[in-house]
């Protein structure tokens, strides 16, 4: 495995060692003592969430507040999805930065997203199958987002018209006004 810091440094880009053949391939997704190296610190993980969506659907920019906030380890199983994570801790110097990678079945790659930051993504193939393990149980009135095109922010999400969003995206506050 392989752990690369993006630009925000807390945020890695996971790759696996796969290995191929004319038979298909093997990798393994996660080992918890590689992973503990790679971030520094033991986490665990006590929740994994599975979702299916179409092209053009954007999901974020979701976090949740202390005590529950979460970590996710996040990886796509089928199709293709561009992935932000933003750091909203208020006392960082990299407060409002966003960093983003392109996820996808065939790159087999994950992205490490800690707790105190905001995670999206927006689905840029057909569909796409996306999972993430979470270091806290889903919490929904500790639930928050920010909207995914904060001006603040500036994402360059690789968007060629208007994102298909849920109710609750669609009026996030920014970044500012967000319920940090």
């Amino acid at each position: 495995m392989k752990a690369t810091p993006l630009s925000l440094p807390e945020v890695l880009l996971i790759e696996p060692k796969v290995f191929g053949d004319a038979r298909g391939f093997f990798y393994e997704s996660f080992n918890c003592r590689a992973f503990a190296e790679a971030v520094g610190a033991a986490v665990d993980f006590v929740q994994d969430n599975h979702s299916k969506s179409a092209r053009g659907v954007l999901r974020g920019l979701h976090y949740q507040l202390p005590p529950k906030a979460q970590g996710k380890l996040v990886r796509v199983v089928t199709g293709e999805v561009f992935d932000v994570a933003v750091d909203i801790r208020r006392d960082s110097p990299n407060f409002g930065r966003w960093a983003g990678a392109v996820l996808s079945a065939d790159n087999r790659r994950q992205l490490w997203i800690p707790p105190g930051f905001a995670h999206g993504f927006l689905v840029i193939s057909e569909t796409a199958e996306f999972l993430y393990k979470t270091t806290d149980y889903w919490a929904p009135e500790l639930e928050r987002a920010i909207a995914w095109n904060d001006p603040e922010l500036a994402i360059d999400w690789p968007l060629a018209g208007a994102p298909t969003l849920s109710a609750k995206d669609a009026v996030a506050p920014g970044l500012r006004t967000a319920g940090l």
